[in-house]
């Protein structure tokens, strides 16, 4: 059974996040702080997303194109156990990230989103203690360190007189912290926890261009607050029964640069700046067993409801749902688990204006995504 448990992190925080609600690719997974003793990991992989859809026949219909471009991932975490009752981790991971672009007219893309485009690279640090109560309760909590950066371009006949604006929000750093606690009966290898992610607000050097001019300032921009509920139980010998509900507020993540938002004729003073996301809940359930001493697999299954049909063309999905295989393999300290996912991605459609008007179908697109993750413990 320990080898079952070892695997749901990987499981819940590498391979099937890919395309979270928002901009989110990982759920900052705190799963090390239950392993056994001192234990380091590493962990990387790669998601290939199909992205696109059609502008709406009101204005041609030409294809999008694949928008999407795919991506690669990496983290490290280190957990040490200074006593019975106290440890700590160390986790490096990338868990906000975008790469999306539509091709211009003359490449044969979108006429009304034609070059629009995203760029968004992001990495935390996270220091975290815990300590264990003699009641089978523990409580975790500590800082979090955030570094990013980002690059939006508007362009397309949907933007009218904005198309050409292009942002770069230089790279900053930003602090948040986190708290939980735990309840645990080894017994039957049961768990529940429940974890809080604060914002993590950047201050960000701003340079906005466009056709009327360069303007250089500072954006504030929050990483939103989630609340992470898991749970765990043995159901028969050798089987693990687990499940997670993820809430997300991406409605208080806000990019609004002076230009974007200020009123003319000093800017273009669009209404909800950059993007507008609706707040997202992710449920996870699945199943894990230990076939041999050596061996023991999962798979999992995901569900995060739609939202408003009308999305940013920057975020062109409303919901999604996926399924999750994993194998893990252990001998002595050392434990490797590989995993794959599928995710369906919801039909939307790309707006913009206000009000916001629909300008293009995104439709029948999926992710496939792969993760590989080495654990050794001493």
């Amino acid at each position: 059974m320990k080898n079952v448990l070892a695997g749901i992190g990987m499981l819940l925080g590498s391979t099937a996040p890919v395309f979270a609600g928002g901009i989110e690719r990982a759920p900052q997974s705190l799963a090390i702080l239950f392993e056994d003793g001192n234990h380091a990991e590493v962990s990387f992989g790669g998601v290939n997303p199909k992205l696109s859809g059609r502008d709406l026949p009101a204005y041609g219909g030409t294809s999008t194109g694949d928008v999407a471009k795919g991506y690669g991932f990496a983290g490290f975490a280190y957990k040490h156990q200074f006593s019975d009752a106290l440890s700590g981790a160390f986790i490096l991971e990338q868990p906000f990230g975008a790469d999306l672009g539509y091709k211009a007219t003359a490449e044969g893309g979108s006429v009304v989103l034609g070059g629009t485009g995203v760029t968004v690279n992001s990495t935390t640090y996270t220091a975290l203690l815990r300590y264990k109560f003699e009641n089978n309760f523990s409580v975790h909590g500590g800082i979090r360190g955030s570094h990013a950066d980002a690059e939006v371009t508007l362009s397309g006949a949907a933007y009218g007189p904005l198309s050409g604006y292009n942002v770069q929000l230089d790279g900053a750093w930003g602090m948040g912290w986190v708290a939980g606690m735990a309840w645990e009966r080894p017994d039957i290898a049961a768990r529940v926890s429940l974890t809080y992610n604060s914002p993590v607000e950047h201050e960000f050097d701003t340079t906005e261009s466009s056709a009327f001019g360069q303007l250089d300032s500072k954006t504030k921009v929050k990483t939103p607050r989630s609340w992470v509920l898991e749970g765990q139980a043995g159901i028969a010998p050798d089987t693990l029964l687990f499940g997670s509900i993820r809430w997300v507020k991406w409605s208080e993540f806000r990019v609004n640069p002076q230009m974007l938002v200020t009123a003319p004729p000093s800017g273009f003073g669009v209404d909800g700046g950059l993007v507008e996301l609706e707040d997202t809940t992710t449920y996870t359930i699945g199943l894990g067993r230990k076939f041999t001493e050596n061996w023991s697999g999962l798979v999992s299954f995901m569900y995060e409801p739609g939202g408003d049909d009308l999305v940013s063309p920057l975020a062109p999905t409303n919901g999604r749902k996926g399924v999750t295989l994993a194998a893990i393999y252990t001998q002595d300290n050392i434990k490797i688990t590989g995993g794959v996912s599928y995710i369906k991605l919801g039909d939307a459609q790309a707006e913009t204006g206000t009000p916001d008007v629909a300008r293009a179908n995104m439709s029948g697109n999926d992710a496939w995504g792969v993760g590989l993750r080495i654990g050794y413990s001493f």
